[in-house]
């Protein structure tokens, strides 16, 4: 059978506990969350690269579309309905071969 600890030792096992319980917790949960972060801010780092890249790509198709089309106020909305399917159509491609 346990022996029970006598009042004087409780104290003493109370502070083993908290000092066992704290570095338990630095060894198997802080140092696995710490590596768990750095790997995230770099995904989060790449996810707005990706964004920012879109973007540029679709100003540039845009902007490309301007220098194809003929001069006029109907041929620049033209051009902002092309860059929209096409960009649309890139995001769509780029989805479906994700998924599949």
């Amino acid at each position: 059978m346990a022996e029970r600890a006598d009042k004087k030792e409780i104290p003493q096992l109370v502070t083993e506990l908290i000092e066992m319980s704290t570095g338990y917790v630095k060894q198997e949960a802080w140092e696995p969350l710490k590596r768990l972060g750095r790997q995230a801010g770099f995904g989060l780092l790449g996810g707005v690269i990706l964004a920012v890249a879109a973007l540029y790509l679709g100003l540039a198709t845009y902007a490309a579309w301007r220098q194809i089309l003929p001069e006029g106020d109907w041929w620049k909305v033209a051009a902002r309905g092309l860059t929209v399917v096409v960009t649309g159509a890139g995001a769509g491609l780029i989805m479906w071969r994700a998924t599949r």
